[in-house]
């Protein structure tokens, strides 16, 4: 089953300051701040929550194309997913645009300083999602605000189930267009933190959230994660024990796109839960958000030394 995957895609430009902030900002001086940090490390990654989705989805054998606004920069990204067996099709290179890039700087504390350009993404809205192109269910992920609203409505036209993720995106809405997202998608999933504001945001709670869809996946971090049902059940998945925590970007990603390879083919929401938890903890070991690689003969195997009993 073939997944439409709408959402960033980005360079994510990481640099490391071989110090801590704190001991350059001055509390008493926040108001006129002005500094500089000298930075030796930088590493430059292939992002965006669409990318990472898809990436993570062709790991596991599934189908997903990547659905999203780049720039005239986006060269060697369309490369990447080249390498990778991952299609462009759906995605839109402008010419007078750079595509999406985050400057996140990290101190020894782990602290970060991030600034980011949206550039193309903006500008995601002037694709039209495919509606004869046999796609069965699709993701609506973090991207420009036009572009959420215009993919959800199109979606939902179209009668393809979806997954809404506000993820990072959730400033950008009301509660009027909260609302309208849970009307139209099938199912939801956010992480603790943004749950929390999307049932300050709408007056629900995670109950009356997912009486309204099929199911509402909230995600804890190493508490593991529950999958609230429409008939009230309550699916508590466990946190997979990583190999070592090297780096947390893009574990949500990762997570998603084990629900999509789950839902795809129907799979019980304790399998889905658990092979989400499992890459997420795979993508964890690994520093950037598509540079883990395993097949999914491997995955297979790991998700049976995880949880005594095999999927495939």
């Amino acid at each position: 089953m073939t997944a439409l995957i709408c959402g960033s895609l980005a360079y994510d430009t990481v640099m490391v300051f071989p110090g801590r902030f704190r001991d350059h900002i001055l509390p008493d001086r926040i108001h006129m701040l002005n500094v500089s940090f000298l930075a030796p490390k930088l590493t430059r990654y292939f992002g965006g929550c669409a990318g990472n989705i898809a990436y993570n989805l062709r790991l596991l054998g599934g189908e997903g194309f990547a659905c999203g606004a780049v720039g005239h920069d986006f060269g060697p990204y369309a490369q990447w997913l080249a390498a990778n067996d991952l299609s462009d099709r759906y995605v839109k290179v402008l010419d007078d645009e750079y595509t999406a890039q985050a400057y996140i700087t990290t101190d020894l504390d782990d602290n970060q300083i991030t600034a980011f350009h949206p550039g193309a993404m903006n500008r995601s809205q002037e694709i039209a999602v495919p509606t004869n192109a046999g796609i069965k269910v699709g993701i609506l992920a973090p991207d420009g605000r036009d572009a959420m609203i215009t993919h959800a409505g199109q979606f939902a036209a179209a009668g393809i189930p979806f997954i809404f993720d506000p993820g990072q995106a959730m400033p950008l809405f009301s509660q009027q267009d909260f609302d309208t997202f849970i009307d139209q998608a099938a199912w939801i999933t956010v992480n603790d933190y943004e749950g929390q504001l999307l049932q300050e945001r709408t007056g629900l709670d995670p109950r009356r959230i997912a009486e309204r869809v099929d199911a509402y996946v909230v995600t804890r971090g190493a508490e593991g994660s529950t999958i609230h049902l429409r008939d009230g059940r309550q699916v508590h998945i466990p946190c997979v024990r990583a190999e070592q925590l090297l780096d947390p970007t893009g574990c949500g990603d990762a997570y998603r796109a084990g629900l999509i390879y789950g839902i795809s083919r129907d799979m019980d929401w304790e399998t889905s839960g658990r092979i989400a938890s499992l890459l997420g903890a795979i993508k964890i070991a690994h520093t950037g958000t598509q540079h883990h690689r395993l097949t999914p003969g491997e995955f297979a195997d790991r998700f049976g030394e995880a949880f005594g009993y095999r999927f495939d």
